[in-house]
């Protein structure tokens, strides 16, 4: 009787700690999961790193460059990559395959290329600003006052974007054929890759005169305005912005191009002299 009394203590005894042990673990467990799940949890509140690409025509760099501040500052975790150039030559490069997310041209003509080639994100496309053609001189220049004075003995060099892949040499010779003197303009004119091109020449003098966009002009203190091309005398200066169908990030696309439609952007766009369009 003995025996079996001291074999079922020993038992018990063995249960109880079997338990206590049991239950220990347990307890370890609850403690872990907790901690698990924060690690999850921290996991999914992690931003998502998105890189754009933004093609943009050469007159909107100075606006461009401050709404990349404000966005990304808006947006963590958002970079974007500008390239700017004359809208022609960026309408090619997306035509060919490069890695473009956004565009935005400074002229309806680039735009209507990719839209009519099936290369826009549908729906994303809206006229976005306006712009005004001006006759710029050195600040110094007395030589010229208005475009009529381009046909003079004194001017020797006029500036003017490539009208092939340059919509503000479009819109220029637009504008001289409409006064009668493209022809004569023609003779003296040396041609930029793009507005800034043009700009830079009638900075440093290189050339007597430039045609470029009122918003160009405004930036510069090296140079004045002789003349405002007749409104009527060349096509409206539309800036029109899409997605790229074939960008990496199209959502984000949409979201930055909804950006620059929006009202966040409209001070920045006018403090450069652009007309806001977009509604």
């Amino acid at each position: 009787m003995m025996k079996v009394k001291r074999f079922l203590a020993v038992l018990i005894a063995a249960l109880i700690l079997t338990g206590i042990t049991a239950c220990g673990a347990g307890g370890s467990g609850q403690s872990q999961a907790p901690a698990a799940q924060e690690a999850t949890k921290g996991t999914t509140k992690q931003t998502k790193n998105v890189a754009l690409t933004v093609s943009a025509a050469a007159s909107l760099k100075d606006a461009m460059e401050e709404i990349k501040k404000n966005y990304e500052s808006e947006k963590p975790g958002t970079t974007i990559t500008y390239n700017f150039g004359a809208s022609g030559s960026l309408q090619q490069q997306i035509e060919q395959g490069a890695d473009v997310d956004v565009f935005v041209s400074a002229a309806e003509k680039q735009m209507n290329a990719l839209e009519e080639k099936g290369l826009l994100l549908d729906d994303t496309r809206k006229d976005l600003l306006g712009n005004r053609v001006v006759l710029v001189v050195p600040k110094d220049s007395t030589a010229v006052g208005d475009f009529k004075d381009l046909t003079g003995e004194k001017v020797r060099k006029v500036a003017l974007g490539e009208p092939a892949s340059v919509p503000a040499g479009q819109y220029a010779e637009e504008a001289l054929t409409k006064l009668g003197m493209l022809d004569a303009v023609k003779s003296k004119a040396v041609y930029g890759k793009d507005v800034k091109t043009v700009l830079a020449w009638v900075e440093t003098g290189d050339a007597d005169a430039g045609i470029v966009y009122e918003t160009d002009a405004k930036v510069s203190h090296k140079v004045k305005v002789a003349a405002a091309a007749p409104q009527n005398s060349y096509t409206p200066v539309t800036y029109p912005a899409a997605v790229i169908k074939a960008g990496k990030n199209t959502d984000s696309a949409r979201e930055f191009i909804n950006y620059l439609y929006s009202e966040k952007s409209k001070p920045v766009f006018e403090k450069y002299g652009f007309t806001y369009i977009a509604k």
